[in-house]
């Protein structure tokens, strides 16, 4: 985990900036990787970086260049097949000055040029520098892992890891992007390349953007697909052996650091299966990390402690109230730099501060399971929802759903208003490409209720609903109804906010690094491949899976039923001794001064909330609170109040390394 930024001059007459922003730039970033500095500054390119140092603790410094300084990365994330692709390439006539997975890809990047990507196998973003074309090219991993934002200003090409490095050019814009609103209240992340911000890019997983002669070209480099025919003849105990061996393999690639690796533990099947294959690799006692709900309805506590003692790690915990997510929760805005629906970041946060508490860096985590091989309740939706569809007048055929929910209303009558007022949405065209996702999406697109009627002229015709079925794959009409549901579930929740808000952004707030086994691409290939039938047997979710663990875990894992991972939302805010900025952004003056929701119809809600703090509320009234409470936050710190950061020298860090290049060539 490292922080990267830089820019390039797109013309000869373009002025390049005083030196000093890419030290701001990197030093924005410095939560990302506080153990060492670099810049590399010439008359066209400077590059910046802020370094979590992980693999090759001695040499690993950036920027770093190839053997004639003719090409310069910064690098962000892993490449885990590092050292079978040096020896390769050593092969090939490279030599090496580091032990680094830096150096590799700069080398790789030398002899296979875009085609290196296809060799990776990790989770990153970088930019090599390539001095004798004046020419930048930026990647970013299958998944969707690592970040990188990119705007055009002032004819210059900017680039970060995170959107503050670029606002630390204080000439850049800074303006909400109303459609991008639209977009994270119905699907609750942005469709990339559009953020939360006006003219800030996030590069889309699976993406490069090359930069040259002044012409910026963006192209796909990885695409998650699906087989129109599954293999019915193979055994589901074939499969099962498959994705063991694999597991444990990508388990091992993820293992590799020179610093210690801990691993979270939440209970469930997929950190426990995470835990479990670590132990394949070592003799020492596992360290695993969780998080305790003061709320019981939240709190999986019992299990961790049954998995930990069942595994034999050294289990350690955090606790979560109420006042820990509301105390929290501004910082966690900070570091997301987009709204968000939900509070379960925030215990996130909490527990990878408990993990650097500890001094430890790294952690491995269950992320990607569900996603891959079909754990969700929404999944489940999906199939009885399809069948309620071929007879949508059946009386009993909705109510399969209540095996999935029990604790729905009691009395039949009840139940079935429920179900046809929700689950119902869609149901006539169950050939729709958001067919799986609609009752969802209708659930979210009532927070737009709360807009002003600027806000809703500024989203103008844009279609949110449509953001994320413009480029589908050419064959996603022929899939099966079951991997078109985890086919957007990748696109759109995994990569825009599980791997982002509750990923990547609030464990490198605390400089920890997440590392995913599930989404090892060739894991993640395989599920691909694997038939629905064995990821979901009738409702029994991620069978397969159980299935490749049944030798590593307990009965009782195996048996449990999936329990989401959820935080108290609305109810957290209206505690005793709450914060002030709750109050003061909900103001009628500091929401009519953002202009975003309508100051009327926000004091209800807010009334309502603090009435029933002690009950749980409806989702739409808990996604609503948050998503406006997370926007006023949003426009607070970045659009009304955003403090740069400081310059990054010499005098304030004893290890910043700082390399000048020789004038470039433009070609």
């Amino acid at each position: 985990m490292c922080g990267i930024a830089g820019y390039l001059r797109l013309d000869d007459s373009v002025v390049m900036p005083d030196e000093s922003l890419i030290g701001r730039m990197a030093n924005s970033l410095r939560h990302r990787g506080p153990d060492e500095f670099g810049v590399y500054i010439d008359d066209y390119c400077a590059l910046g970086h802020s370094r979590l140092s992980i693999i090759d603790l001695a040499s690993g410094s950036q920027p770093l260049s190839n053997e004639d300084d003719s090409l310069w990365i910064v690098y962000n994330g892993e490449v885990f097949n590092y050292i079978e692709l040096r020896s390769e390439l050593k092969q090939a006539g490279h030599r090496f000055r580091t032990h680094s997975d830096t150096e590799v890809i700069l080398h790789a990047y030398e002899e296979w040029g875009r085609g290196c990507l296809d060799r990776f196998n990790g989770q990153f973003a970088f930019a090599i520098y390539d001095k004798n074309r004046g020419a930048i090219f930026i990647a970013r991993d299958r998944l969707g892992i690592r970040p990188v934002f990119y705007t055009v200003h002032n004819g210059r090409f900017i680039f970060g890891s995170e959107i503050k490095a670029i606002f630390c050019d204080r000439s850049v814009p800074r303006r909400l992007d109303y459609k991008g609103l639209d977009e994270i209240f119905t699907w609750w992340t942005t469709c990339p390349p559009r953020t939360a911000f006006e003219r800030i890019n996030e590069l889309s997983a699976g993406c490069y953007v090359e930069v040259c002669n002044g012409e910026i070209k963006t192209g796909r480099w990885w695409e998650m697909s699906f087989p129109t025919e599954f293999d019915r003849g193979r055994s589901a105990e074939s499969w099962a052996e498959e994705l063991h061996e694999l597991l444990v393999d990508a388990v091992r690639l993820r293992l590799r650091a020179d610093v210690p690796v801990g691993a979270y533990l939440s209970g469930g099947l997929d950190s426990s299966a995470t835990t479990a294959l670590i132990k394949h690799f070592t003799d020492t006692r596992v360290e695993t990390f969780s998080i305790a709900f003061q709320d019981k309805a939240y709190d999986e506590s019992a299990y961790q402690v049954e998995m930990a003692e069942h595994l034999g790690t050294n289990h350690h915990q955090v606790s979560c109230t109420y006042h820990d997510i509301a105390g929290n929760f501004p910082n966690v805005i900070r570091h997301t730099e987009r709204p968000i629906v939900r509070t379960a970041p925030t215990p996130l946060y909490m527990l990878s501060a408990l993990v650097r508490k500890h001094d430890f860096k790294v952690v491995l985590t269950g992320e990607g399971a569900d996603e891959i091989f079909g754990g969700y309740d929404l999944f489940k939706e999906t199939l009885i929802r399809r069948f309620w569809s071929r007879r949508i007048d059946s009386p009993w055929r909705p109510l399969l759903l209540r095996k999935l929910y029990p604790t729905l209303p009691l009395s039949p009558g009840r139940a079935r208003f429920y179900l046809e007022t929700f689950y119902k949405a869609g149901l006539a065209d169950p050939e729709a490409w958001t067919f799986s996702h609609q009752p969802r999406i209708n659930t979210t697109i009532k927070l737009k209720e709360y807009f002003t009627e600027d806000a809703q002229k500024r989203i103008g015709g844009h279609s949110s609903v449509d953001a994320f079925g413009v480029d589908l794959p050419e064959r996603f009409g022929d899939w099966h109804h079951l991997v078109r549901a985890q086919y957007l579930e990748v696109k759109s929740l995994l990569s825009g906010y599980l791997l982002s808000s509750q990923g990547d952004r609030v464990a490198s707030a605390n400089s920890v690094e997440g590392r995913y086994p599930f989404l090892d691409h060739r894991v993640v290939e395989l599920g691909a491949r694997i038939p629905p039938w064995h990821k979901l047997r009738g409702l029994n979710e991620k069978a397969i899976l159980k299935r490749a663990m049944k030798k590593e875990l307990p009965a009782a894992i195996l048996s449990r039923v999936k329990q989401p991972y959820m935080a108290p939302d609305s109810n957290s805010f209206f505690c005793e001794n709450r914060p002030d900025y709750i109050d003061e952004l909900l103001s009628e003056q500091a929401l009519a001064a953002a202009g975003v929701f309508k100051p009327e119809a926000v004091a209800k809600l807010k009334s309502k909330c603090a009435r029933l703090s002690h009950a749980h509320l409806s989702f739409k009234d808990n996604m609503s609170f948050i998503g406006i409470l997370s926007t006023q936050l949003l426009v607070s710190l970045f659009l009304d109040d955003f403090r740069p950061a400081e310059t990054l020298t010499r005098e304030n860090f004893s290890r910043f390394y700082d390399f000048r290049g020789q004038p470039s060539r433009k070609v």
